[in-house]
């Protein structure tokens, strides 16, 4: 098989794939614990809306690590958020999370 035929195969694929579901509990408005909306706001939000506030928040406030970018090293109102945590890993970070939404 040529390259090109590779490459026509691999759209052909493509195009049958079926369209990637979401998933309608992370689509859900939760509401954020006092320490997390000192940070996102109060309004309800779904988990992907919080992840990028968050994110949006460290970036915008210098918090990752300039060595090791998937280090998050939490200020003292994303401590209260992380469990008194100064440095988080951005995989551990959803865990947090997830214990601030209702």
């Amino acid at each position: 098989m040529s390259v090109s035929n590779a490459v026509q195969t691999e759209q052909d694929h493509a195009g049958t794939k079926a369209a990637r579901k979401l998933n309608p509990a992370l689509m859900k408005p939760l509401q954020p614990s006092t320490e997390l909306a000192a940070v996102v706001g109060s309004s309800p939000l779904s988990r992907p809306e919080v992840v990028s506030k968050i994110w949006e928040y460290i970036k915008g406030h210098q918090l990752q690590n300039p060595q090791n970018k998937r280090e998050i090293l939490a200020d003292d109102k994303l401590q209260a958020v992380f469990g008194g945590k100064s440095k988080v890993s951005m995989f551990e970070m959803n865990k947090h999370l997830a214990q601030h939404l209702s």
